[in-house]
């Protein structure tokens, strides 16, 4: 085929956006539509590639294969080896396993199921993720595997415009699919191929049905789709369901584009983009490990605009000295097609990944007990489930069962650690709990309308994506709540936020009014500045005992919040239990067993011995009524 100037120009608009986007979404909030203009060119490209070969007879899918193996893998082999060497000597053990872990499902092509099962593309934890991006070449490749073997049967099986009509009809069926599966599976759906496969088969139908135009009209088709793409850059952002049918703009925008032919386009033959679309992969490759690292090592803002450009100077350097390099890519025999270099780097590249991930604690040489603290995931590791499995259990009762005891919890995920702190040191069987769920970001829990408006006015400022409906849904349900009168006790655990107190004792001063007999207990904060894995990795560097370096990491609101909340007991009436005073003595605090096993699997949240020892911590200290525990003697 040709050289397409227009096609490369796209290119370049394409991986601008991107960037743009991953560096400052405020600049672009649907700059990552590029990857599906990406997509577009990817469908028509391979298409076209197919069908020459299937019309001459003389198409070879191995070989096909090994041209995509020799596009795609070195420069993202280099990427990954780069990362991993980098890796080694700046992240923490858990961070580094992580790295291992993403690269092998990057070179082996299957890293959107990694990231899928993990978490959203827009999820805050995805600037942890220094891969996250070929998540995309991923469904490319997946495209490439079934692509030409499904185009190849179908030649057997119909005649070339059967096939074409086929490619066309179910382009629109499988658009049709994705416009469903997104409002219904909305984060598979983002990561998957049969969602993203229409965006591919649309490029292919622009490769099969080519319009023939005059020039007025060629220029008209190419600014509309310029327009398509821009508007969607602009007008789309991350709280859009996507690929929905919202997708189409920027598609078909590409659709034309292509369509038009216009290699002598002022917007996309200009030196610029000609020069950015040839390095547009690997500048692709790199952009998104640097987003990463400034966000990873909390770097200023004038790195982001270094970092863009750095972005667009390695990708220069990778297309120069890895994408040009040439690599053999006809064979006679099929089993000569062994030979393909790429394919032995990529082995070479996941197993050294595998290594990391599997054999991490080699590399670090730390004390085996240590290192297992250190590498808690709570994504792997369970944890995140177990911190509200519970909670949400009993937030499921509508009332109390006929028991002698009654005991209301209220809260985020602290009150699902008091839950499971509880539970854990055994609960009496004359005891009933119910809890229910109040999220973080709403800051209170049992306030009237008229303080609701003041309370989300205060949280909009504050909090990214605050939902307003979800907040007032959740607490109006509490405040018409029976078991809030029933209640014998009634326990609240949140993180607070300090410009929350007013409403925070407002709440507690409702409920008061509305059950006088109930014994109420606040529970205080128990988080630290960072991470308690990476807390302990770094004690270990520094040879510091780590309940000593985890009293220096308390937060810092957190002694204001404990005056504030203990000086308010008297006037209205609760009981406040410190978790400072549960945790810390002596310039210390206690956050992992004698067998070196951590009580945190992050900076708040706890793990199964952390929720033990915090649960006899609070039983032994008498914080709260001796009824509450099974082994409760009656005096």
């Amino acid at each position: 085929m040709q050289f397409r100037k227009d096609i490369n120009g796209l290119r370049a608009i394409a991986v601008i956006a991107v960037v743009l986007f991953h560096f400052n979404p405020s600049w672009l909030s649907g700059g990552f539509a590029g990857v599906d203009v990406f997509f577009v060119i990817s469908g028509f490209l391979m298409t076209g590639i197919i069908f020459r070969g299937i019309e001459q007879k003389n198409f070879s899918i191995l070989k096909f294969y090994v041209d995509r193996s020799n596009r795609i893998i070195p420069a993202l082999a280099v990427l990954c080896l780069v990362l991993l060497f980098f890796g080694w000597f700046f992240l923490t053990p858990l961070d580094y396993r992580t790295l291992g872990k993403h690269t092998v499902s990057s070179v082996g092509f299957f890293s959107n199921f990694i990231y899928w099962s993990e978490s959203g593309y827009f999820n805050s934890a995805s600037h942890g993720k220094w891969l996250l991006h070929t998540w995309s070449l991923s469904v490319e490749w997946q495209f490439y595997i079934i692509y030409p073997i499904v185009l190849v049967v179908m030649r057997n099986i119909m005649s070339l415009k059967a096939m074409k009509t086929t490619v066309l009809l179910g382009s629109l069926l499988v658009f049709i699919f994705c416009i469903i599966a997104s409002y219904q599976w909305p984060n598979p759906s983002y990561y998957l191929l049969p969602t993203r496969a229409w965006e591919m088969m649309l490029g292919g139908v622009a490769y099969i049905y080519p319009l023939t135009l005059l020039e007025k009209n060629k220029k008209f088709l190419e600014w509309l789709g310029l327009l398509l793409i821009a508007g969607s850059y602009f007008f789309i952002s991350k709280d859009n369901p996507w690929p929905g049918y919202l997708a189409i703009f920027p598609v078909l925008g590409s659709f034309l584009i292509i369509q038009a032919q216009r290699n002598d386009s002022l917007v996309t033959s200009n030196i610029v983009f000609q020069k950015i679309g040839v390095w547009s992969y690997s500048i692709y490759l790199w952009h998104w490990p640097i987003v990463v690292g400034i966000y990873y090592f909390s770097l200023k803002g004038i790195f982001v605009y270094l970092g863009i450009l750095l972005s667009i100077l390695l990708g220069f350097l990778s297309n120069k000295y890895v994408e040009k390099i040439k690599i053999k890519n006809n064979f006679d025999l099929a089993l000569s097609y062994l030979k393909c270099k790429p394919v032995w780097v990529a082995i070479f590249v996941i197993a050294l990944g595998g290594f990391v991930y599997q054999k991490n604690y080699f590399i670090y040489g730390i004390p085996k007990k240590i290192y297992d603290g250190m590498i808690i995931d709570k994504n792997t590791d369970g944890y995140g489930k177990f911190t509200w499995r519970k909670h949400h259990e009993l937030d499921k009762k509508v009332s109390f069962a006929d028991k002698k005891y009654k005991i209301l919890i209220i809260g985020d995920s602290q009150a699902g650690d008091f839950i499971n702190a509880l539970y854990t040191v055994g609960v009496n069987n004359e005891v009933d709990i119910v809890s229910r769920v109040i999220e973080r970001k709403c800051g209170a829990f049992y306030i009237e309308s008229k303080s609701l408006i003041n309370l989300f006015d205060n949280n909009i400022k504050k909090i990214n994506n605050f939902d307003t409906n979800k907040c007032h849904n959740s607490i109006a349900k509490l405040r018409g709540d029976r078991v809030v009168d029933d209640a014998d006790v009634i326990i609240i655990s949140m993180s607070w936020g300090d410009t929350h107190f007013p409403f925070i004792l407002e709440s507690i001063s409702n409920i008061r009014s509305k059950n006088m007999k109930a014994g109420i207990y606040l529970v205080g904060n128990k988080g630290f500045s960072e991470q308690v894995p990476e807390m302990m990795y770094k004690a270990y560097l520094k040879k510091v005992e780590l309940n000593n370096y985890a009293f220096d990491e308390i937060r810092a609101d957190v002694s204001y919040q404990n005056k504030i909340f203990e000086e308010s007991q008297l006037e209205f009436d609760y009981k406040y239990i410190n978790m400072t005073d549960i945790l810390c003595y002596d310039s210390k605090c206690s956050v992992f067993d004698k067998n070196k096993g951590l009580f945190y699997y992050d900076s708040q949240h706890l793990t199964k011995a952390g929720a033990k020892y915090i649960g006899e911590q609070i039983k032994n200290k008498g914080k709260l009524p001796s009824f509450l525990y099974a082994h409760y003697i009656v005096k």
